[in-house]
């Protein structure tokens, strides 16, 4: 297995008595997608910023391509950063933009000119080359950022929320484009988002934190099947979340109650006590068989493609959402019916307190 790009083990970051990163390590395999996800404030560009050289850790160690970070100068790492706002030279020419770092470092001509172009085929901007930041779009204009930190071939490349000024729809369109050009260049990109659905899109792995500590690290799927903290199954899609207490059911199982409402859980190892179970929108059924309780449709709430069902469970305080597809063939259930609600013993994750 080849060596990570970038290693942080036990890295620490205060600013005065703020504890911005608490004891955070993961390592970042070489030529992947990785990304920081989190809530505002959970120190995920403070990590970004440290592996950037423009913060340093208080403690732990940092690491870039098998080499200590410590003291090294931002200018001095093999990285390169994209930042949300693009600070594009307004009086120079798209090419002249991704050329600057280039010509800073005295570049021969001639190969400047080569990898500008190539840099600017790459995201699809080698028509535009003679054209003023103020003549692109939004999107274009991230495209030139983008092509002016790759033109200097980091082998990491540092992205904190490049995304973020952009309207939805392009938003989509980039996510997919920025996939793209990783897996053509092969550079690692370590990507901050505070966008699940930016990160679950892109990312082969992504590194979940909050409140300035590591929750999870795993693929997309593990952290949205397979969360392994509260947070997580909080944070990452849509899941209701209660507390319950669990008995074991002598099958290997747990037995799950809470507020009335009573059933079995498939769990790694049984669990005993106090805890909190999480159930994921989309994983409940609106059954016309069998079913693990009856539920009163108290909203229906239509997004297009889907439809949220906020549900009261009969003789029970537990309320619930449940997600179901729409392909325009069913009508919706409408408020006061009465329904049949199941779900797989598969689908509750719990959470043991404490």
């Amino acid at each position: 297995m080849s060596e990570p790009d970038v290693e942080l083990a036990g890295v620490t970051k205060a600013f005065g008595s703020f504890v911005a990163v608490r004891d955070v390590s993961f390592s970042v395999p070489k030529g992947s997608f990785f990304s920081l996800l989190g809530p505002s404030g959970c120190g995920k560009s403070t990590t970004l910023r440290m592996i950037a050289g423009l913060e340093h850790p208080d403690s732990g160690s940092l690491r870039i391509a098998g080499t200590n970070m410590a003291g090294v100068a931002p200018y001095r790492r093999p990285t390169n950063m994209v930042f949300q706002r693009w600070a594009l030279f307004p009086h120079m020419t798209v090419a002249e933009n991704v050329a600057f770092g280039l010509e800073a470092e005295r570049t021969p001509r001639a190969e400047i000119s080569t990898r500008v172009a190539e840099a600017l085929a790459l995201v699809g901007l080698a028509t535009m080359a003679g054209r003023k930041p103020g003549q692109l779009s939004g999107g274009q204009m991230q495209r030139v950022a983008l092509a002016r930190a790759l033109v200097k071939r980091p082998q990491v490349l540092l992205l904190d929320e490049p995304l973020g000024a952009l309207d939805l729809k392009l938003r989509l369109q980039m996510q997919l484009e920025l996939k793209r050009i990783q897996r053509e260049v092969g550079t690692t990109f370590v990507y901050v988002t505070h966008d699940q659905a930016e990160a679950l899109t892109m990312s082969e792995a992504i590194a979940v934190m909050n409140d300035g500590r590591l929750e999870q690290v795993g693929s997309p799927q593990e952290i949205y099947d397979r969360p392994t903290t509260r947070f997580v199954a909080g944070f990452i899609g849509n899941a209701n979340i209660f507390a319950a207490d669990f008995v074991p059911d002598g099958e290997g199982a747990t037995m799950v109650t809470l507020d009335g409402l009573s059933f079995r859980a498939r769990t790694d190892t049984p669990l005993s006590g106090r805890g909190h179970v999480a159930l994921r929108y989309e994983r409940l059924r609106l059954a016309t068989g069998t079913t693990l309780a009856r539920a009163v449709v108290r909203d229906a709430i239509f997004t297009g493609s889907a439809v949220h069902y906020v549900l009261g469970v009969e003789n029970s305080a537990v309320e619930l959402t449940a997600e179901t597809p729409y392909d325009g063939t069913v009508p919706l259930h409408q408020r006061g019916e009465t329904v049949g609600l199941s779900w797989d013993e598969a689908a509750p994750r719990l959470f043991a307190d404490g």
